[in-house]
């Protein structure tokens, strides 16, 4: 977009733009948001929101925000519109390069992306562009509605496996093109990732629900309870008549510890307990349909985003400490901070250099108590963090209720062993051309966690946008 503004005066507009102080973003007050599942933060009034995008300095072409946001969204522009109270133009501006700003609006990372780029975070507080992001999609949606444009029917029909970031968004470009789109997903309800993993209180039911509803509008069928690779294979989709397959499958098994007592009752996968607190009972199998008990203490080992989003969970059932295992220090923590800043507010602990060596269970049988070790940080390790080191004799023993594992994410290898042309490595991650999705199963594409392992919701919906406008030229 071309803004019509004199070169000496967009100078002088920066330099006053540089001095403007961040509005911030309001959360609600922690002893309120303890109490309940509920969005944490607070809406942006639009007279804020003008007032925050105007702190955008507008940098000169590719601006640093631009490059930094995998879907490289038009940020500047988007800015100037919100500055001019034009939100639903600046809504149009987002949905040109993304599947679902209002979603990446609220679980993107912002300070390791497009706001962590920002000038302005050199030199006073970046401009808090994921929050309007979110505000002028969620003011579309409100004042004028979301409606998917569908394209003049092709004919053709393609089946998408797995109703994440890279399925809906792959199945929103392909119903834009014409095609026919079943979606087919091994759950009770749609969403994947986004319904079952990410907490009510970091992103609002209300926002997945509506995006998915969008999809059902446009002509989209949802298929549940139908695991693709046990109900059916990849190659009973093609029999069946599908001119095309996506695959956008994620990555969702937990990683096991592999320590004595990780069975025990009161020891959680993350994914588990986040499932059995969040989501509604009508959208979880039969055997998953009761809360957790967690008592008094909660540890959660691991420490990215999932561990911030269990920490703040068992707060939220009731746990009167929560503590967070991590046998590195924050230095080398991944996942984004503010969600653990988020934590620390609400009242988690952190303890660093701790590695839990065997969990132990108390006289019902129940987890008791967690054996520790200490650790210490040696060399840098493939991933370039220093190793974690065990200090000899330094074993001790943390009470604990509830124990819950966030250390990350495997693939699930079932689609890979029942495709037999189909290409995998790495524990049956699917190989793909990096520019097309395209799989070395003729007709077969996939994207997202399936094939990267774990990632950023915004890079699975990259991928599924990328896979879409492939699958459409191999249809042609």
């Amino acid at each position: 977009m071309t803004r019509l503004i004199s070169g000496d005066f967009l100078e002088i507009d920066r330099k006053l733009r540089a001095k403007t102080p961040s509005m911030g973003v309001e959360n609600r007050a922690v002893e309120e948001r303890l109490c309940d599942f509920e969005d944490v933060m607070v809406s942006i009034d639009p007279e804020t929101a003008m007032l925050e995008a105007a702190r955008c300095v507008q940098c000169p072409d590719p601006a640093p925000c631009v490059l930094a946001c995998p879907v490289h969204n038009d940020i500047p522009s988007a800015m100037w519109l919100i500055e001019q109270g034009k939100f639903l133009e600046a809504a149009a501006i987002y949905r040109q390069t993304s599947s679902m700003p209002e979603i990446c609006g609220r679980v993107c990372p912002q300070e390791l992306l497009c706001q962590g780029s920002c000038a302005q975070d050199k030199s006073n507080a970046a401009v808090m562009t994921g929050p309007l992001e979110a505000f002028v999609t969620e003011y579309e949606r409100s004042h004028k509605g979301v409606e998917i444009e569908v394209g003049e029917p092709t004919g053709m029909h393609v089946a998408v496996v797995g109703s994440g970031p890279a399925g809906l968004s792959c199945a929103e470009q392909l119903v834009v093109k014409g095609h026919k789109v079943t979606i087919y997903e091994s759950k009770p309800a749609p969403g994947g990732w986004l319904t079952y993993a990410i907490p009510n209180f970091k992103l609002p039911n209300v926002v997945v629900n509506d995006r998915i509803q969008d999809l059902q509008r446009a002509g989209v069928k949802f298929v549940y309870n139908t695991m693709i690779g046990k109900a059916k294979t990849i190659d009973d989709l093609q029999a069946d008549g599908y001119d095309a397959v996506f695959v956008g499958v994620g990555a969702e098994v937990d990683a096991p510890m592999e320590v004595p007592g990780e069975d025990l009752p009161g020891v959680y996968k993350a994914t588990d307990f986040l499932m059995r607190c969040n989501v509604d009972f009508e959208n979880l199998p039969p055997e998953m349909r009761q809360r957790p008990d967690v008592g008094s203490k909660v540890v959660v080992i691991g420490g990215g985003d999932t561990a911030s989003d269990c920490l703040r969970t068992g707060l939220r059932m009731g746990a009167d400490e929560v503590v967070c295992l991590y046998r590195r220090t924050l230095q080398e923590m991944p996942g984004g901070c503010h969600d653990r800043e988020l934590a620390i507010e609400e009242g988690a602990e952190y303890q660093f250099l701790t590695q839990p060596v065997r969990f132990i269970a108390g006289e019902n049988g129940r987890l008791s108590q967690v054996e520790c070790i200490r650790m210490e940080l040696g060399e840098p390790d493939d991933s370039g963090r220093r190793r974690p080191v065990p200090v000899d004799g330094s074993n001790f023993i943390i009470e604990a209720d509830t124990a819950v594992l966030a250390l990350g994410y495997w693939p699930d290898p079932i689609i890979g062993e029942t495709t037999p042309d189909l290409e995998t490595h790495k524990w049956g991650l699917i190989v793909v051309d990096k520019e097309t999705g395209a799989t070395s199963k003729p007709g077969v594409f996939a994207g997202g966690d399936g094939v990267t392992g774990p990632d950023l919701v915004v890079t699975a919906m990259a991928a599924g946008r990328k896979a879409a406008l492939a699958i459409d030229e191999y249809l042609g």
